[in-house]
């Protein structure tokens, strides 16, 4: 018998939850929760004590800082198994704090006014997705390879219009991303209650891993739906 088979008998039996899925997921959201808002804090800092101009003036010590947070993602993924859970934790919020330095950039470009509607409405387009799929019962696995297709397709195309220049494209690839990145936000959160009756051993670590590995994933979602939200605000903005 297959995983998915698995999965849809333990879901049709109805004890798709329960207080161990219960505390994970919150420690999931905890998690996701505290690193934005992490992220956000620095971001604020590095401009306000004037870090940014520092960092971005050099253009070596920029190019690192941009980089440094993916980094940190690819080693925490491929060293999860040998890592503790503190070592785990650790390594998720020095990953906040360098994508707050990285995206320090918004509070230069960007209005007061338009980073708080950007947010608020973030804020009530994942919750609402991430509700979905936390509570229905239909698979959403077939949507997820559409969705990672439809991620790279944006990755090159906002490459080509790095040479290109084009507003036109630049407005298309950031509402599509809007779209891609909603939807994804309630296949990742389906994903993560399958991920936990999938690996669950048991062990704390192994939950307190599993829920950073989550958090991450959402936390991505909430920050490309935010980020792409502001592009297009700030569009909509200028053309008034």
């Amino acid at each position: 018998m297959s995983y998915m088979k698995n999965e849809q008998d333990i879901r049709s039996q109805g004890v798709y939850y329960s207080a161990g899925l219960r505390n994970y997921l919150t420690k999931v959201y905890n998690y996701m929760a505290l690193a934005l808002g992490v992220t956000g804090l620095v971001a604020f800092l590095t401009v306000f004590f004037g870090l940014f101009q520092v960092i971005y003036s050099n253009p070596v010590l920029s190019i690192v800082t941009m980089l440094s947070p993916i980094a940190l993602v690819f080693y925490m993924s491929y060293r999860l198994h040998y890592l503790s859970a503190q070592s785990t934790v650790t390594v998720f919020f020095l990953f906040s704090v360098l994508m707050g330095i990285s995206l320090s950039y918004i509070f230069i470009v960007y209005t007061a006014e338009n980073i708080a509607r950007a947010f608020f409405i973030t804020s009530i387009m994942f919750g609402s997705m991430a509700l979905y799929g936390n509570s229905t019962k239909k698979d959403l696995t077939s949507i997820g390879s559409f969705l990672i297709m439809g991620t790279w397709g944006l990755i090159i195309a906002s490459i080509v219009n790095l040479f290109l220049g084009s507003s036109p494209l630049y407005f298309t690839i950031s509402f599509i991303s809007v779209i891609i990145f909603t939807f994804m936000t309630a296949y990742d959160a389906q994903r993560i209650k399958d991920i936990y009756y999938r690996y669950n051993d048991g062990s704390e670590v192994t939950i307190t891993k599993l829920a950073i590995l989550g958090a991450t994933n959402l936390y991505f979602d909430f920050i490309n739906i935010f980020l792409n939200l502001l592009k297009l605000l700030n569009l909509f903005n200028n053309r008034d």
